[in-house]
């Protein structure tokens, strides 16, 4: 399994997942009068609970545990639901592009080229 080592790696992988499960969601919501559709999601908790920090482990806990689902059976979609999990992966994209930002900002400070001096 892929591990990332630094937090743009993390952040990076956080902002991937969260663009194919948006993806996936969109789809669900646009086939919701198709019949025999399956419907599909991402669920990457167990990436996010491999990258020892407590925000993603936190995260990981409340989102729930396999990396790619597909129902087997076709099933009626509900738009509600499927909007909530949309927002829910707002959140995390959120999320990560506030850490990849701060990851810049640091290696700026770092470099010389960005705060205070």
């Amino acid at each position: 399994m892929f591990t990332p080592n630094n937090s743009i790696d993390k952040c990076n992988l956080m902002l991937d997942l969260t663009t194919h499960r948006q993806s996936a969601l969109a789809s669900n919501i646009s086939n919701i009068d198709t019949p025999g559709y399956v419907r599909k999601d991402i669920d990457f908790s167990q990436y996010l609970s491999s990258m020892n920090s407590p925000l993603e482990t936190d995260l990981s806990q409340k989102l729930g545990a396999s990396a790619i689902s597909l129902e087997q059976q076709p099933q009626t979609i509900d738009p509600v639901q499927e909007v909530v999990e949309m927002q829910k992966n707002s959140v995390i994209y959120k999320t990560a592009v506030k850490r990849m930002t701060a990851a810049f900002k640091t290696m700026k400070t770092v470099l010389g080229v960005g705060g205070g001096g």
